[in-house]
Order: C-alpha cells, then sequence, then structure tokens
C-alpha cells in the first residue's frame, strides 16, 4: 500500500512539473508571427500571379527551371518585401518563401 501511495505521488508530481514546463514553453517560447500571405499557400497559377500583382503589387523580378515539372519564380514588391513561388506543371503554384528588404546585386562580367 506504501509502494502505491509513494508512486501516485511522485505520478502527481511529474504531472505538475510538465504542466509547468509546458507553460513556461508557451509563455518564453517562439511565437508565429502573422505573415500577409501564409507559409505554404497553393493555388491556380493565373490566379495566385493576379493575387500577387493586384493585393500585394509585386512584379515578377526572375524566374528558373527547378526541374522538368517545377519553374520557381522571385515577385518582388515596390517596399523591397519578396516573395518565392514554385509553379508546377499542372497549372498549380505555391508560395514557399517569403522575406523583406530584397536588395538586387549587379552581376559581374566574366573576364575570360
Amino acid at each position: 500500500m506504501k509502494l502505491l501511495h509513494r508512486i501516485e505521488r511522485c505520478y502527481e508530481c511529474l504531472m505538475r512539473s510538465l504542466l509547468a514546463l509546458s507553460l513556461c514553453a508557451l509563455a518564453f517560447g517562439p511565437h508565429a508571427e502573422a505573415g500577409t500571405i501564409s507559409d505554404l499557400f497553393c493555388d491556380d497559377s493565373a490566379r495566385l500571379e493576379k493575387q500577387l500583382m493586384t493585393r500585394h503589387g509585386a512584379q515578377k523580378l526572375g524566374r528558373g527551371m527547378r526541374g522538368p515539372d517545377a519553374l520557381i519564380e522571385v515577385w518582388i514588391d515596390q517596399r523591397g518585401d519578396w516573395t518565392l513561388v514554385q509553379s508546377y506543371a499542372n497549372g498549380t503554384s505555391c508560395i514557399v518563401a517569403m522575406g523583406e528588404h530584397w536588395q538586387e546585386i549587379a552581376r559581374t562580367q566574366d573576364p575570360a
């Protein structure tokens, strides 16, 4: 009986410790920041492109192939916020990354 009582007390102590640890993690842990577009948002390519241009004032700066079925595009708005979009051959595009303070770097000429 004493052993059972000790186990119950130990269990209660463990649960209180886990609860306290969870509350500390919630209070002091990293918080998700609200963005203008979700971290991974997929839509029809034409609809997503229209949304980037009209709602966010972004323009396509460049693009490149990522594979036989995927194209990566960089979109920039007037404030310097950038959006990385991956477009697929099936007509779907997904926002895969976003950031701010885009800076263009001038290309250097190949000395050869």
